[in-house]
Parts: structure tokens; sequence; C-alpha cells
């Protein structure tokens, strides 16, 4: 009878005992997963938008040759930097020269013929006053001095082309700027229908950034301000070089084509920048950067959301320790690693920001603090180093 009693008591023990293990994971007891939850506030972020960007000069001019003939001298090379008026190439001058001279005595010879006609026209007027001549005789002497004075005129407007071309062979730059490539060279037959400029000169001070946005973003980025004032809603914007490193002056948002691109959407734009020091150079691959400062938002870790059919969730911790799927609306610029929040979340809320591929909604979870957990983690490794295995496992 007595180990009957005993019995029985024992069997009570372990019902009390199963019965209050289950209410402790119901609440989320020892049972739960341990998940790391995070409260979120609001904050300011700064966030930047980049376009692909080609560098090019303000003025890029083309130098191409007004004559034909062999380039006898390079006065400069490639990269060099030059000033307006300074000569570039030297065409060879010698049928040039020979022309000039040739112009030269025609227009000698046409001023002898306009002399010796003038004489007989003044001539003929005294005789023609005395009678002696024809008012005939004297029409036929002055309309002879006209003709030989459009000769005259003919002449010296063919030594004005003749010199014209002799100057032609003396290629100079239109403008201050840097040399680029120089694709003919000592001893190239060049010509004014070459398809090659001799080479290009590019004015250096300020660079333009010719880059593209989609209608999309340009609404977005101008949509608080009136047509009138879209250049002036862009704020200044940053150069990233290739390298990665931000370019020290900064630009602005010079013109914006009036087109959209019916293949891509696209909007194209031109920014200027100062280039003082002469660190663009044109082709360079940049990219345009913009500012985007947000205020009174809420950044979460991308690890904490779980995207699906194109909406992106967390899971919001509830009273009772059970999280609860919750919908969210981000903007669409990110840093790489939060998202800003601009609808579903409120401060002070708390999310996991673990394990949210196992998590489901209405999950009983123990929340922990990212304190809590590093803690455990060391915990663990001095487990470890002491060979507490068992007491490492949990």
């Amino acid at each position: 009878m007595k180990s009957r009693l005993i019995l029985i008591a024992a069997s009570c023990l372990a019902l009390l005992s199963s019965c209050g293990g289950g209410g402790s994971a119901q609440m989320g007891g020892g049972n739960a997963p341990k998940i790391t939850v995070i409260a979120v506030n609001t904050t300011t972020s700064h966030l930047t938008n980049s376009y692909p960007a080609t560098i090019k000069g303000k003025q890029d001019v083309d130098i191409r040759p007004m004559v034909s003939g062999f380039i006898t001298r390079l006065h400069v090379d490639e990269g060099s930097f030059v000033r307006r008026g300074q000569v570039l190439f030297t065409i060879d001058q010698t049928q040039y020269l020979a022309a000039v001279n040739q112009a030269k005595a025609a227009v000698e010879s046409a001023k002898a013929t306009v002399a010796t006609q003038q004489l007989t026209v003044d001539n003929r007027r005294r005789l023609n006053e005395k009678n002696i001549t024809s008012d005939y005789d004297l029409q036929m002497q002055e309309n002879q001095l006209a003709s030989a004075k459009a000769g005259l005129a003919q002449a010296e407007a063919a030594l004005t082309n003749a010199q014209k071309n002799l100057q032609y062979t003396t290629v100079t730059s239109p403008t201050d700027g840097v040399v680029g490539q120089i694709p003919y060279r000592l001893g190239s037959l060049v010509s004014p229908s070459s398809a090659q400029p001799l080479t290009t000169v590019s004015d250096l001070s300020n660079m333009y950034a010719y880059f593209s946005m989609t209608e999309r973003e340009l609404l977005q980025m101008t949509e608080s301000n009136g047509a009138e004032d879209i250049l002036k809603s862009f704020p200044d914007v940053r150069l990233q070089l290739i390298d990665g490193s931000i370019y020290s002056e900064t630009g602005h948002v010079e013109t914006i084509s009036g087109d959209i691109d019916m293949t891509t959407g696209s909007v194209n734009l031109r920014a200027l920048f100062p280039n003082p020091k002469k660190v663009l150079r044109r082709g360079s691959t940049v990219n345009v950067v913009f500012p985007n400062n947000l205020e009174n938002i809420i950044l979460v870790p991308q690890s904490a959301t779980f995207e699906v059919q194109d909406k992106r969730f967390v899971y919001v911790l509830q009273p009772d320790n059970t999280v609860k799927t919750t919908e969210i609306t981000c903007h669409p610029v990110t840093d790489g690693k939060n998202f800003v929040v601009l609808d579903g979340l409120k401060a002070g809320d708390k999310i996991a920001i673990e394990g949210v591929q196992s998590l489901r909604d209405g999950a009983a979870i123990q929340p922990i603090t990212s304190a809590e957990k590093e803690e455990i983690y060391q915990q663990n490794l001095k487990d470890q180093k002491e060979g507490n295995m068992q007491s490492a496992m949990q």
C-alpha cells in the first residue's frame, strides 16, 4: 500500500512538471529560439544616387586643315598645353608661296594695264573736248578702263586668296587647351576632306559630365518644383572618379534634354565642373553623384527583411513575445546595408534582425538584445576553451 502511494505521488509530480513546461513554451519560454531584436527609431539618412557619365571639355575643337599638302613640321605633342594662336602644324608651303608670288605679279600687271588705260582715257577726253575725237571713241576707251580696273580687282582677290591659303599652311590653335591624339605625323598627306582631324584641342578649365536618368527619377527629383525651376531644384553634384575617390570640386546641372529616349525611357543631362588642377580629362568615365538626404525616416538592416511577390516584410515583436509579419514600403535608394522604410513601421517598434528565413508569422521567440547575443557568444567561446562542450552547445 505504501509503495502504491509513492507511485501515485511520483506520477502526479511528473504531470505537474509536464504542464508547467508546456506553459513556459507557450509564453516564449525555454523551448522558443533566442532571436536578436532591435527597436527602430527615426533618424536622418544621407543616401546618394549615382549615374555613369562621360567627361568632355567645355570646348572641344577639332583641328582640321584648310588646305591640302604634306605635314612638314609638328610643333606640339599629344597632351601638350597650348595657348590660343600657338602654332600646331606646318603644311608644305612651296606651292602656296609660288601661288602668292604669281598672284602678286598678276596684280602688278593689272595695275600697269589700268595706269596705261587711264592715260589713254585722259588723252581721248581732251581730244573730245576739242571735237577732234567722237563721243563714241571716248566711251570705248572708258569702258576699256573699267574692264582693266575689274581685272585689277580680280587679281587682287586672287592674291588675297593665295595669301590666305599660305596662312592656312600654318595651323594654329583657336583656343587655350590640351592637345589630344595626333593621328597624322611628319610627312603625312592631309586635306580638308581627311576623315580624321589633325588633332583636338580641349579647353580643360571647365568640364562637362554627360549622363542620363530615367523619366521617373527625374520626376521624383523635381516633383516639388515647377517646370521653370527644374534646374534650380537640382542640388550640387559630385563626381566619383574611376578609383572610387570623390572629386574635390562640386558641380551643377546645366541642361536637360527636351526629348525622352523612347527606347530606354531616359533623359540626357549635362553637369558642369570646374577643373583648376586639370584632374579631369576628356573621355574619362566617372559617376555623377547626387546627395539624397532624408529626414525622420526609419532604417532597418536589409538582412532583417524578406521579400514575397515583390513585397518586402519584417517580423515585428508582439507583447506576448510572438512575431507578426508586417509589410513595409522602402525607398528605392539604399546604401547597400540598410533599407529606408517609408511606411509600415513606427518609432519604438521592435523587429527581429536574425533568423528571419526560419521564422513564421505568430512564432514564439525569446527576444534578446545585441549586447545579450554578444555576451552569449563570448560565454560559448569561453566554454569551448574550457572544454565545457555541453554548455557551449546551448
